[in-house]
C-alpha cells in the first residue's frame, strides 16, 4: 500500500477532499485543520470526498470523516458527498454508518485535477491520541453498533 496523503481543491465555496493510498491516523492534524478552514469560510457551499483512489482507510480517518458530516449538517443543513468506486470501502463506510451521513455515490467523482497537497501536521503524542479519541467518539454517535464496536478503545484511551 502506498502512504497516504490528502488532496484538496476549493472554487467559489465548493470543497473537494480526495484521499489517496493508505489513509492513518498520522494524518489526523492535517485533515482536522483543513476541515476546520473549509467550514469558517464564509463562502462555503460544499463538499465532496473523494475516496476513488484510497487503498486503505483507519477509524480515526472515518470518524474525522463523520465529524466532517456531522458538522455540515448541524450548520449548513445538507449531507456532503462521498464518492467511491471500490466495493470493499463502501462496505466499510457502509458498516460505520457513514452511509447515514452522507449522500453515497459508488462512481468516480467527476472533477477535474489533481488538487493541492494538504501538508503533513506533526502532532504531539499526547495531541494525536485527543484527535484519535475525538474521532471515535464521534464513531459511536453515530450507530449502537460503533459504541460497542470502539468503546473499550475509548476507555483505554481515556484513562491515558
Amino acid at each position: 500500500m502506498s502512504e497516504g496523503q490528502v488532496l484538496a481543491a476549493s472554487e467559489n465555496g465548493a470543497y473537494v477532499l480526495r484521499l489517496v493510498g493508505d489513509v492513518r491516523l498520522t494524518l489526523c492534524a492535517s485533515i482536522e485543520d483543513y476541515v476546520d478552514g473549509m467550514l469558517d469560510d464564509p463562502e462555503f457551499c460544499s463538499v465532496w470526498v473523494d475516496l476513488c483512489d484510497v487503498e486503505g482507510i483507519d477509524s480515526t480517518t472515518l470518524g474525522q470523516l463523520a465529524k466532517l458530516a456531522m458538522s455540515v449538517h448541524e450548520r449548513f443543513d445538507f449531507r456532503p458527498a462521498i464518492y467511491c468506486c471500490d466495493a470493499g470501502i463502501n462496505r466499510l463506510l457502509g458498516s460505520m454508518g457513514l452511509d447515514r451521513l452522507f449522500e453515497m455515490h459508488e462512481k468516480t467523482c467527476c472533477a477535474s485535477g489533481s488538487g493541492q497537497i494538504i501538508p503533513m501536521i506533526p502532532g504531539s503524542e499526547d495531541d494525536v491520541r485527543q484527535k484519535v479519541l475525538e474521532a471515535h467518539r464521534t464513531l459511536m454517535d453515530v450507530s449502537s453498533e460503533n459504541r460497542e464496536r470502539f468503546s473499550e478503545l475509548v476507555a483505554t484511551l481515556e484513562r491515558h
